[in-house]
Order: C-alpha cells, then structure tokens, then sequence
C-alpha cells in the first residue's frame, strides 16, 4: 500500500468487500482504533477502565436539568425542534465570549461557529486548508482523534517533542527549518497548550510568545484546541495562545469536559476571513448543529451557576488526580516514570525498555484492568513504551485497586521480557481515529 492509494486484493484471494474499488483513495489511511475496541471490554463492571476520557457527570444537577429540557421544549419547541443556522444560535456565542474571556480572549460572536463537538471544528480546519500531501506539526504524543482527521484529508504529521513543561520550542523551529528545506507545505501546528491529552502537561508560559513568534517566522497558521483550559487544579487560568495573537490562531471550545459530552456542542473561533470558509464547511457537512442541543447549554449557563460547577469539578478531578498519583507511587515497579497533571484528564506513563504497552493490553484486561496503549498517539508507529491512564471517570477507590492490577501485569510482563528478551516494536500504517472513548 502506498501513502494514497488502497489496497489491491491479491491474484487467487477472494475480495469479500465488493466495493473495494469504489472507494477513495483517502480511505487507504482509515484505521479502526484499539480504543473504541476495547471500550465494550472496558466497559464490563468487573474491569477497572483507566482508558476513556470520560467526564464524571456525577455532579451535575441533573433534575434542574430535566426540568429545564422539558421546559425548552414547552416553550420554545417549535424554534429549539426546527433547522438553525449553520453559524450556531447568536445568544450562545455571546456567551462563549464570556467564557473565552476568562482566558483572555477578546472575541466578537460573529466569528465563532458553533460545532457538533470541537472534533468537528478539527475536521473542518484541516479540511479547508490542508490538501493530499501537506504537513501539520504536531506534539508527540497527540491527540489521537486529531491524527484521524489529518490522516483523512491525506496530511503527513510531523511530531515535535515535548518536555515537562510542553512543546519545546527549539524542536518546533527545528521541524520547520527542516521541512523548507525538504520543501514541504506545512500548513498549521495543532497544539493542546493546557492539560494536554494524552500528555498531562502544560506549555509553560514563557514558551507560549516564543511559539507564536515561530510559526509568525515560517507563515503557519496555529491551531488551539483547549478542551481542557477551566479545569486546572491551582486555581491558575493560563492566557490563551489567541490572547495574543487572534490574526493567526484558530480556536476550538468545547462544553464536553465541561458541561455535558453528549450533547455534543464546541465551537471554533477564527479570524474573520476563515470564519466565513468555516460557515461554508459546516453546511455541508450537518447543514446546522442541533439548536435543541445549543438551547439546552445556553439556558444551563444563564440559569445556573456555571463557574461555581466547574470548580466542583476541578474538586472531583484533582482527587482523582491524586489518588492516581498516589497509587503510582505506591506500586509499580522501578524504571516507570509518568507525568503529573495539574488539571485535565490524563497522566502520561513510561514503562521501562523491552514491555510494549500496545502487547501488554490483553494481559491487562484479562486482569481487569484497561489502559489506553501509547501507539495510538502518534502518527509515526512511536509509543510501544508509553500508556495514557485516565483518572477522571473511575472513584479514587476503583483508580487506586486498577493501579496495583496494573502493576502485577507490568511486572510480570517485565520478568517475560528478562527471560526471553524484548519484542520488536510492530510496523504502525497509522494513527487509529477516534471514539467516544477518547474525547
């Protein structure tokens, strides 16, 4: 298989899709995720699932809730039931202003679009402006439903490193030096600045202009997806990369982490100019987003007390947050490092030299106990000794009892590995695209 074109069946093997060559070539690099197979193992009561990046929506005032729906739908239903626009309701962009700006953000409601989830801002950003063969730089690891949708349109990613403290900078100005060189069309830097998923970590503030003055430098486009950003554990609101420079970042929101993840509404907000291609591309892709869905959150952030609910969760993730740390430290065995979020979903696990993370899962769901593998989280087959471990969903008493299982199953895989010597990394064709179970 090349980079764009499908596979072709092989002389005396039985082609059991008939519609094989039918498809595009851009189907070539669809590949379905480990992760969304493994959610329905995940998913069984028995099994400790440190997989998903599902928000706890335990906390949520569920019957004040209800009552509003149902009152949406006594009130409004003949507006909140009926096709919208395609640029989203304007009195919940007036409000997602609002909450932009606590990061620092100066916005103005016509240039935000409102999205089916931040994943379909992703889609249509890399959609308008990348074409078969263009370059996105990307953190190394990434986020793995972000992988997808560039290997959809046919871009090549490029991975940049990242420290405790995010993207290094030097890295970024080395990756783009190289890809003139090599006379490559880069198109934009995808970055997760707060909280990163899969990584936990955070760009630190210093390095924030000196990444922006970079991609200004090579004429890139930055791209801030910050799902993340309200649910720091320090009390601490990192500035947006858009505060400071809005002529050259695009901006994906989402109210999955903070509100409700199934009603699926985020937005994008770019410069002007792009807004008006973005417009264009979600009409054809959902014609509108549900205006049920819009109305529901709008009432949600005029009704209640919003920021008061998200500190709630901050309380409840930073516990989790915690215990995950806790039970780290407490038994796995040396040569294991992970970092340590100061809010998100995520911590970032290395293992030590000869366990393969992506070999070890079955043994570790046999053992009830699930993890998402590292492969999944670049674009390039890297990863075969990291694992991402979410702490936001499971009690700290189900997180801490998944960590000892956890750890059994490294330490036996790792007396497999000094009795007869490590396995060779598998070849990866590429990124696996996303699922409910990744958000």
């Amino acid at each position: 298989m090349t980079e764009n074109h499908p596979v072709k069946p092989q002389a005396g093997h039985t082609n059991l899709d008939p519609h094989l060559d039918r498809y595009a070539r851009r189907t070539a690099g669809m590949t379905a995720s480990e992760i969304r197979a493994l959610f329905a193992v995940a998913s069984r009561p028995e099994v400790v699932s440190l997989a998903g990046g599902m928000p706890n929506l335990a906390a949520l005032p569920l019957n004040s809730i209800a009552t509003q729906v149902s009152e949406i739908i006594t009130e409004e239903g003949l507006v909140a039931l009926q096709y919208g626009s395609a640029h989203g309701i304007p009195t919940l962009r007036d409000q997602i202003c609002e909450i932009m700006a606590l990061e620092g953000i100066s916005a103005h409601p016509d240039d935000i679009v409102v999205t089916v989830g931040s994943q379909m801002g992703l889609d249509m950003v890399t959609r308008i402006f990348c074409d078969p063969g263009d370059v996105v730089i990307a953190e190394g690891p990434s986020y793995v439903g972000a992988l997808g949708s560039f290997t959809a349109y046919q871009a090549k990613v490029i991975h940049v490193a990242m420290d405790e403290h995010g993207l290094v900078p030097e890295t970024l100005r080395e990756a783009l030096a190289q890809a003139k060189k090599n006379k490559l069309r880069v198109k934009f830097l995808y970055t997760i600045p707060n909280f990163h998923n899969p990584a936990g970590v955070t760009l630190a503030v210093e390095r924030r202009a000196e990444i922006l003055e970079i991609c200004r430098e090579y004429g890139i486009l930055v791209v801030e997806d910050n799902p993340y950003g309200l649910l720091g554990f320090n009390g601490q609101v990192y500035p947006a990369l858009r505060s400071t420079d809005p002529d050259n970042v695009v901006y994906l929101g989402s109210f999955s982490k903070t509100f409700a993840s199934g009603l699926r509404v985020g937005w994008v907000l770019a410069p002007h100019a792009v807004r008006e291609k973005l417009v264009l591309a979600a009409e054809s892709a959902t014609l509108c987003p549900p205006t049920l869905n819009q109305i529901i959150v709008s009432r949600y952030l005029s009704t209640h007390d919003w920021q008061g609910q998200i500190k709630n969760f901050q309380e409840n993730y930073r516990e989790r947050r915690d215990a995950i740390l806790n039970a780290l430290d407490n038994y796995m065995p040396p040569g294991c490092s992970w970092t340590k979020p100061d809010g998100g979903f995520y911590v970032w696990m290395t293992v030590p030299e000869g366990v393969d993370t992506k070999a070890m899962l079955p043994r570790a769901v046999t053992a009830r106990v699930a993890y998402a593998s590292g492969t999944g989280f670049y674009a390039d087959g890297f990863g075969s000794r990291q694992l991402r471990l979410s702490y936001c969903y499971p009690t700290p008493e189900r997180i801490t009892e998944g960590v000892r299982r956890l750890a059994s199953v490294l330490e036996a895989e790792m007396d497999l590995v000094r009795t007869f010597g490590s396995v060779s990394p598998r070849s990866i064709s590429g990124p696996e695209s996303p699922s409910p179970d990744t958000a």
